[in-house]
Parts: C-alpha cells; structure tokens; sequence
C-alpha cells in the first residue's frame, strides 16, 4: 500500500483493488498548506474541526466516518475508537475518534487529534498496529513526549509523525526536530511516499518522515 501526507493530519491510503482513504482532510484558509484537491472512497474525520473535517477538500468519496464504530467498505476494516478531550469531565472539549485501517491485515492507526496517553482499553481496542500516524506538535494534540510514550504503549513497525510545524502550516505547533529527539534520533531522512507491504515491515520500531504533497 502507499502513504501519501498532505501537511497536518491529512494523509491517502491507498492499495490496488480496494477503498481508497483521506484522513482529516483541512480547510487551507486556516490551517495553510495548499488547498486539497484529493480523490477518495472514504473519508474519515477525528473531530469536527476545520483542520480536520473539511469535506470541499475532497471528491468522489461515498462513505464519511466521523465516529466509534467498526466499518467494512470496500475491502477495508476499519475500527473507530472514541477518545475524550483534555478532561474527561468536561464536555466543551472535542471529541477524538482513533482510526484503524485494515488493509488486508496491513493496520493502519491514525490517532486524530489525540492529546493524551489513552487507557489500556483504548489501547487493546485497536489492536495490533503496524503503522501509526501520530500528532507530534502539540497544540490540540499529542506533544513530544506524550507522542513518544504513545508510541511505546502501541509498539507500531512503522512511525510516521504529523501536526508539527512546517514552512507552510499557519498555526504554531512544535518542531519535528523536538520529537525526534525525544525518540533518540539525530538525522532522518524524508520521503515523498511511504510504500509498503507486509512482508516489508522492520522488526524494531521505525520512525519515517514524509514530506507534505500538494493536493
């Protein structure tokens, strides 16, 4: 399958022969980046928020999720997992919904706008990860160090960060440098694409960087 990052949370997951995905699809006026111009089967949205839930970024999808629940569209399994905000008593805060997509027992995790360690239950819910798309930055989601003890609950093959600050994202996020080092790397090498299969997969857990398309 291939991973293709747009800048912020917005990623496409697509595999030959089954449903294409968008995550997070953001509204540019707000967020920066380029406007998104994508093609999709499905659409999924963390929390409705205009970084995260902007639909004009996106044709030809037939299916939107934007909740807990466990799906099967067009060869993809995906599991929805609800997260609180902030405080799990106070209700003005967003909700956050975890996604994994299971493309052919390839799990894909995106953590949304996750801003805290989830439970054990939240955890075991998702199962076995084998890529994980993790907020980074701060802001509404996870900060280094939280990313990085997330990332060690999940025990994911492959890492790959989001919602940091960029040249071109317009909201003030922390460095991908900081959560670089908060992982114990000094260099690491950016990609335009991750493509990946199964039988691909490293052993011990392995951060990729992607750089951001223009959609």
């Amino acid at each position: 399958m291939e991973i293709t990052w747009y800048g912020h949370s917005c990623f496409r997951l697509t595999e030959r022969g089954m449903a294409s995905v968008v995550t997070d699809p953001f509204d540019h006026v707000t967020i920066g980046y380029d406007a998104l111009k994508l093609k999709a089967d499905i659409v999924s949205v963390s929390h409705e928020a205009s970084g995260h839930n902007y639909l004009n970024g996106v044709k030809g999808y037939s299916h939107v999720i934007d909740g807990p629940g466990e799906y099967e569209i067009g060869g993809v399994f995906i599991t929805g997992v609800q997260t609180d905000g902030i405080g799990k008593k106070k209700d003005d805060q967003p909700r956050n919904t975890l996604y994994v997509f299971d493309y052919d027992g390839l799990n894909v995790a995106h953590l949304g706008d996750l801003r805290e360690v989830p439970s054990r239950s939240e955890i075991e819910a998702l199962g076995n990860v084998n890529v994980a798309l993790v907020p980074v930055g701060g802001g509404g989601g996870l900060n280094a160090a939280k990313a990085a003890e997330v990332i060690s609950l999940l025990e994911p093959n492959i890492v790959i960060p989001m919602h940091f600050a960029t040249p071109a994202a317009k909201i003030p996020l922390d460095s991908l440098e900081k959560f670089l080092k908060e992982m114990g790397l000094s260099s690491h090498e950016t990609l335009a694409s991750l493509k990946i299969t199964r039988t691909g997969l490293p052993e011990e857990t392995k951060v990729m960087v992607l750089d951001y398309q223009r959609g």
